[in-house]
């Protein structure tokens, strides 16, 4: 796989934003297939792209608990809203995808294993907490023994261009996952956009070989110390406006001390076991795997499909299920992406891009669950390695 990152000594550059056009040519010239963010059916989705007028241009969102609405005025802002529904995550991962083809024939059969061709990509608008999603990914998809092969053929064919985000979400709160909102690597090319009176612009930062190559194709100068300050003064903006936080020091000993804790009664009252949160997150990987043959028997498929551990079926063991209750469930999903996520993977499981509020249908928000399990002392019989104070920043 190709590795990504940050080439430190590279000058900022700049493009005007009447020049990002030729950033989408150059890219399609180069046989990339454009993957953004668009306007459909009431919220910002992923899917292809041809045009700059093809982004949500002008658009800005309001996201609260289960809440999310978009806005539309007219400075032409290419980036002015936070993450939607999708993540990056369903063209990496394919929320279905057939792994082989049996047929009968003769009274005989063989197995036809699904050829995947990925094809090359140019994902545009990559957020940092949704880079971070992806690096996560790769350690589950591509690091140790079994690597994905579908994961793997197409992060090999991914073109980045990151985008550094100029507010917060009301949901966000990637800053306290060490998460963002300033993009740090894993990009080709990063964008921050600047709209200062009546100058519209986006500095550069290229992030690899392939992002300087077709940088080089488009429109460019250097930034001035001025247009690179303003830069960074959005960024930093950003960071301090974000109205969540997780405190992550020692949180993964505070879970396992919480096994027991009341605060997961509380929560079951509410959720209704959806899912959502699971479906929307950019790093959850549960999947499950379902045969389906035609009519006639002659033919069966074998899928692999997106899947949760909020539904019943998924700790399906001979006997029953082993987690059957709601509270049982969502302790497992917490706990696991908080916690026992460093210990498979070294990392957090969570980048904070808020989505799981903001698209949860009874507004459970997990900084406010985090912080009620905080808050009540832990009980005496708390797991001995609650007694060591690890932060995410630490593993």
């Amino acid at each position: 796989m190709v590795k990504i990152s940050r080439r430190e000594g590279r000058a900022a550059q700049l493009i005007e934003h009447h020049d990002f056009q030729s950033l989408f040519d150059v890219l399609k010239a180069k046989k990339y297939r454009l993957i953004g963010p668009t306007v459909r059916d009431g919220s910002v989705v992923y899917d292809e792209v041809a045009r700059v007028d093809d982004l949500p241009v002008g658009y800005s969102d309001e996201q609260e608990k289960g809440s999310y609405r978009l806005n539309k005025s007219d400075d032409h802002r290419l980036f002015g809203y936070g993450v939607g529904p999708h993540s990056w995550k369903k063209f990496l991962f394919p929320p279905a995808v057939r792994l082989w083809q049996a047929r009968r024939d003769d009274g005989s059969f063989q197995i036809i294993p699904e050829d995947y061709h990925a094809e090359p990509l140019a994902l545009i608008g990559v957020r940092a907490c949704e880079l971070n999603a992806i690096a996560i990914q790769d350690r589950v998809f591509l690091d140790g023994e079994y690597r994905d092969p579908i994961y793997a053929a197409q992060r090999e064919k991914l073109f980045v261009l990151a985008v550094n985000c100029g507010q917060a979400g009301n949901t966000c709160f990637c800053a306290s996952m060490h998460a963002g909102p300033r993009v740090t690597g894993q990009f080709d090319l990063a964008v921050t956009e600047v709209i200062n009176g009546e100058s519209h612009y986006f500095t550069v930062e290229v992030g690899s070989p392939r992002g300087e190559e077709v940088l080089s194709e488009v429109p460019h100068r250097p930034a001035s110390g001025e247009e690179k300050a303003l830069a960074n003064q959005i960024i930093t903006q950003t960071a301090a406006s974000m109205k969540r936080s997780i405190d992550t020091r020692g949180i993964k000993q505070r879970l396992y001390a919480s096994f027991e804790h009341p605060q997961w009664d509380d929560i079951a009252a509410r959720c209704l076991a959806c899912g959502n949160c699971t479906q929307v997150c950019p790093t959850c990987f549960c999947s499950t795997v379902e045969d389906v043959t035609d009519l006639s028997g002659n033919t069966a498929d074998r899928w692999r499909k997106w899947d949760s551990c909020f539904t019943t079926d998924f700790s399906y063991i001979v006997g029953g299920s082993i987690r059957s209750s709601v509270k049982s469930r969502y302790r497992q999903w917490m706990t696991h992406k908080l916690a026992t996520w460093i210990e498979q993977f070294g990392t957090s499981g969570c980048v904070g891009c808020g989505r799981c509020i903001t698209w949860c249908p009874v507004g459970i928000d997990i900084t406010e669950e985090i912080a009620a399990l905080r808050a009540e002392k832990q009980p005496a019989t708390a797991v001995e390695a609650a007694k060591e104070d690890v932060s995410y920043a630490d593993v």
